[in-house]
């Protein structure tokens, strides 16, 4: 078991420069699912460049639309909605043979299913800094009671918080898992001079590593950058939140269901935690990404949370960064490339 990113990112530097592959690789067609606008102008740009002719949908790819990926071997696929094994199996049958994820994590397709029927699944590398920073945001929110701090300011009430803020270089921090992104947040934390322990099953990093319930014990702020597996659902469980010390904080910009919404709830009421800052949230699916304004919200958790002063809640959107975009972008398009070399020299 390991904490960290997954290894089947091909290995390559984060925004490589651009060289064209239409001399060595013939015209190559890819089915790009799920493609929000701003994704598709960057397809359009780039594909030019590699040699590669885009079809693009902003529908995710289901066994309604299997017949636009015909012809291709290779499909790009949005992280925001899960692949049910049926679509796998048509995407199969249809002659698909490699599925890129436009995403670090798998948890959204069921990865060996898809070997069984043919298809290799490859997710992409894009810059860590844009969830790294986005995760020492959220720290300094927590920290700084920053969601009742703006609420109060928002209301013209301009009197000083009831409870005073903490500064990080004062703090432990724990970071769960030091793959790219988690790497990239202990890189951060050193310049505020703060505590730094981590635990993950395969160390790779100057950092002091600890077994998971002495970190929890020991840690002010914890903060979650694992993959979403079977052996890390609900990582921080009822009884791990339980060994916490008394007025922790927890970051979550991984996978909502590394914790264990159910036990949490109850641990911010008490007062057992001092606060949590979550960009993801188990149960997200079909309402982050949405226009949910003028419809009811199904998540009962999720609407006790956002009721809580010391909890903050932003929409899966910490990867969302121009470089963060553009990376995942080329590197889909590259992913798709190799395979195809490796498919045609094979």
């Amino acid at each position: 078991m390991t904490y960290s990113e997954p290894a089947r990112t091909a290995a390559r530097r984060t925004r490589s420069p651009v060289t064209s592959s239409a001399s060595a690789v013939p015209a190559t067609g890819i089915t790009i699912y799920g493609c929000e606008q701003d994704e598709a102008v960057l397809f359009r740009e780039m594909a030019p460049r590699f040699g590669v002719i885009p079809i693009i949908t902003e529908a995710a790819v289901s066994e309604a639309n299997i017949e636009l990926a015909f012809g291709n071997r290779c499909v790009s696929v949005s992280h925001k909605t899960r692949i049910a094994n049926s679509t796998l199996l048509a995407l199969g049958q249809a002659g698909i043979r490699y599925i890129s994820t436009r995403s670090i994590g798998y948890n959204h397709i069921d990865v060996e299913y898809a070997d069984s029927v043919g298809i290799s699944v490859e997710n992409v590398s894009y810059s860590p800094d844009s969830v790294a920073d986005y995760t020492l945001m959220l720290m300094l929110m927590a920290v700084r009671n920053a969601k009742s701090t703006v609420r109060r300011s928002d209301m013209h009430d301009y009197r000083l918080n009831d409870a005073r803020g903490k500064e990080l270089r004062d703090l432990t921090v724990g970071v769960i898992g030091t793959g790219r992104i988690g790497a990239a947040v202990v890189e951060r934390l050193r310049g505020f001079g703060c505590r730094i322990l981590a635990h993950d099953n395969r160390p790779k990093i100057a950092v002091d590593y600890l077994p998971i319930d002495d970190l929890l014990r020991l840690s002010d702020i914890v903060t979650l950058h694992a993959p979403l597996n079977a052996d890390t659902h609900h990582l921080l469980n009822r009884q791990r939140i339980e060994r916490m010390k008394h007025g922790a904080f927890i970051i979550n910009t991984g996978r909502g269901p590394l914790l264990d919404t159910e036990a949490l709830v109850p641990a911010l009421e008490s007062g057992r935690l001092g606060g949590a800052a979550l960009d993801v949230l188990e149960g997200e699916e079909g309402i982050f990404y949405a226009d949910c304004r003028n419809k009811p919200i199904g998540s009962k958790p999720l609407l006790r949370l956002q009721e809580l002063s010391n909890v903050f809640i932003s929409p899966h959107t910490a990867y969302y960064t121009d470089h963060a975009l553009s990376d995942t972008v080329e590197n889909s398009i590259t992913n798709c490339l190799t395979f195809e070399s490796r498919y045609q020299h094979g």
